[in-house]
């Protein structure tokens, strides 16, 4: 018990004088030690580096959830470190409800039938926002948060140590240089110096090696960067997965709603159909290289469009396909994933479609499953 009390007792006087330094700094009536310029830089980078990383993660947070309820859930169950129970999205819940209209109106009328349809892609827009929800949490939300929760923390650790041993320093280089003017004065000993001059060796040998670990620490920010480098590219991928499939399930969806109407005689207006702003630069010949195409189908080609195959071709190139996709009729090409084919169009042609070449295969394609090459 002695012992702990007299170590209290030391750990207390220590902090005292910490404090007194510190102030005194402050104050402008005692020396401090400066920090080389290169660890200076180095604290300075990793303090933005947390700084911005907070920033981006907590709207990323929000970008995801925008209910504040439910990030506060979520952020309850991982410091629990518990699994958050499965609920359903929001665009989920609306095709169930909308099936189940559907059932109460009758399936077989229009309006109930027209729900089913709806309701389906609802449900499957809804499992691609889960996908996403949960690609994004994986490589983009954790890997920030562990460099916060982690490795921020030992390095902020690391730089309460360096502060210590700077103050420290700074502490003896005050004993020493009273110790040298009562000296002078005839007030001390010689031994009071050496013991002074010892003292603070051994601050500065403290404080050398503190700040060797600190900045080693620090410079490892370099490699945090290309960490969260590859998670902002994985992020931005997942990202335009997710909206790729939901213009693919939407445009499905308009084709399915256009033909249920010309089934029953009531087509929709053309302006309910979204425009394809890619399929224009393609007839511009203005679709930079390597463009991707968001994933889609287009509508589905009218007999004209079918009976001008054997018009002249125009801005023949080759196109890698990005989605298995089966042909519906005898004039359609069925895709297979990753393979290129030749693609052109032709005057008058609909703009969503092209026609595609596969060896001695021809037919039309869509162009929303394609990516446009050089």
């Amino acid at each position: 018990m002695d012992f702990n009390v007299k170590k209290l007792a030391s750990d207390a006087g220590v902090f005292f004088t910490r404090a007194v330094q510190f102030t005194e700094e402050k104050l402008g009536q005692a020396e401090k030690t400066e920090l080389d310029p290169h660890l200076e830089n180095l604290i300075t980078r990793a303090d933005g580096t947390k700084n911005w990383t907070e920033k981006i993660l907590r709207q990323t947070e929000v970008l995801l959830q925008p209910n504040p309820s439910a990030r506060i859930e979520e952020y309850i169950y991982d410091k629990l470190d518990k699994k958050l129970p499965s609920k359903a999205t929001n665009a989920e819940l609306l095709g169930q409800y909308m099936l189940e209209a559907a059932n109460d109106f009758g399936p077989v009328t229009p309006y109930g039938s027209t729900l089913i349809t709806v309701g389906e892609y609802q449900k499957r827009l809804g499992g691609a926002e889960r996908e996403f929800l949960h690609t994004s949490a994986t490589t983009f939300l954790t890997p920030l948060r562990n460099f916060l929760e982690g490795d921020w923390r030992t390095i902020s650790k690391e730089r309460r140590l360096l502060e210590n041993r700077r103050l420290d320093l700074d502490i003896c280089k005050a004993r020493l240089k009273k110790a040298k003017q009562a000296e002078a004065k005839a007030a001390l000993l010689s031994e009071e110096v050496d013991k002074s001059e010892h003292e603070l060796r051994v601050a500065q040998t403290e404080f050398d090696r503190q700040a060797e670990v600190t900045r080693l620490l620090l410079e490892g920010i370099s490699s945090t960067h290309l960490n969260h480098l590859r998670c902002l590219h994985d992020f931005a991928e997942a990202q335009a997965t997710y909206y790729a499939q939901c213009h693919h399930y939407m445009q499905d969806l308009q084709r399915e709603l256009n033909r249920c109407a010309n089934a029953v005689g009531a087509p929709l207006p053309p302006a309910a159909v979204c425009p394809n702003p890619v399929s224009s630069a393609f007839l511009s010949g203005q679709s930079s290289p390597g463009a991707t195409v968001s994933t889609s189908s287009g509508q589905r080609p009218s007999t004209l469009a079918m009976e001008q195959t054997q018009l002249p071709v125009t801005g023949a190139r080759k196109a890698k396909v990005l989605y298995d996709y089966d042909a519906h009729d005898s004039s359609e090409l069925s895709l297979l994933a990753d393979e290129l084919i030749t693609v052109y169009t032709v005057p008058g042609m609909d703009p969503d479609w092209l026609i595609g070449e596969r060896g001695n295969e021809k037919g039309k394609v869509p162009v929303t499953y394609l990516e446009l090459l050089s």
